[in-house]
């Protein structure tokens, strides 16, 4: 494994995982908070190069891949399928970078980029002609019970045309 091709992959990793990020955070309609999702984009990146370069010349390290990784499961919710687009963009740049095929990767990376940026656009301006929606996602913090959780909704029935409650979540916090 050359030093400096090893250096300049994770560098471009890192660099088109950031641009992957940005991407995400502009133009993103999740309603999970994209700044904390977004922030494992670079790591995720960085490490699939890293496994990928130390992988790619041994069959038996290739092997010992895919048994640890039928082991270890994935525990982010993924919520929106928007968000495995994403992740599926970043462990490409990983593949990529770590088989050190930069130039095809940088390529198809900005192609997907501007094919998700067009679709993106395409869905908005179809839509100006409906009635505006707004995306809301609400966190509270404290000791809430049902029932104030069930007059909350109630309030918000009464100012929108419609409501749709995707998911709640408790912690012992």
């Amino acid at each position: 494994i050359s030093y400096s091709n090893f250096i300049i992959a994770i560098l471009v990793s890192a660099f088109l995982a950031f641009i992957v990020k940005l991407a995400y955070i502009r133009i993103s309609r999740t309603l999970n908070d994209r700044e904390y999702f977004s922030d494992t984009f670079v790591p995720l990146a960085i490490i699939t190069t890293l496994v990928i370069t130390v992988i790619k010349f041994s069959l038996a390290l290739s092997l010992g891949l895919v048994g640890a990784l039928s082991i270890v499961r994935f525990r982010a919710a993924i919520k929106e399928p928007e968000e495995l687009v994403y992740l599926f963009l970043i462990i490409a740049i990983g593949l990529g970078c770590g088989a050190n095929q930069l130039v095809i990767i940088t390529t198809g990376i900005f192609f997907s980029l501007v094919i998700i940026m067009l679709y993106s656009g395409y869905l908005k301006s179809s839509k100006k002609n409906l009635d505006e929606k707004i995306n809301a996602g609400i966190i509270i913090e404290g000791n809430i019970s049902d029932v104030q959780i069930n007059n909350l909704i109630i309030e918000i029935k009464k100012v929108s045309k419609e409501l749709k409650f995707i998911s709640m979540s408790r912690s012992n916090e």
